[in-house]
């Protein structure tokens, strides 16, 4: 399964994160106290629910041998702590309006949208 780092030093807020042989750099904002040297945590969940929407998307419109052509997925967390939602919106493109449906639904299911759905367990020690 996945597995990655994160570190942060005297940076205000810039953090390494070393993920899936990938190195990344997030931060917060000016308003928080950052520089804006890279996407914020929430930034980062809401690009990983893209990613895997877009790329399951492209995938299961392969094995049908679909003809889609592109696909955007625009994101938009919202809420407060208790009530905090995301908004999904998927623009298709190349394809007629069963299969954009079937996408849409296939949407629903993908692995980041069951995880984020169902929670997950956190399991914090000291090394």
């Amino acid at each position: 399964m996945a597995h990655g780092t994160a570190r942060i030093g005297r940076d205000h807020y810039r953090t390494e994160i070393a993920v899936g042989g990938h190195d990344l750099v997030a931060d917060e904002g000016p308003g928080l106290g950052g520089q804006n040297a890279g996407p914020a945590p929430y930034d980062l969940l809401l690009a990983s629910l893209g990613a895997c929407t877009a790329i399951t998307l492209r995938m299961y419109a392969d094995r049908k041998d679909w003809p889609l052509e592109s696909v955007a997925v625009g994101l938009r967390l919202s809420g407060g702590r208790d009530a905090m939602r995301i908004d999904r919106t998927l623009t298709i493109a190349g394809l007629d309006a069963d299969q954009q449906a079937r996408l849409a639904d296939i949407a629903e299911r993908t692995p980041v949208t069951l995880t984020l759905k169902a929670g997950l367990p956190i399991d914090t020690r000291l090394s």
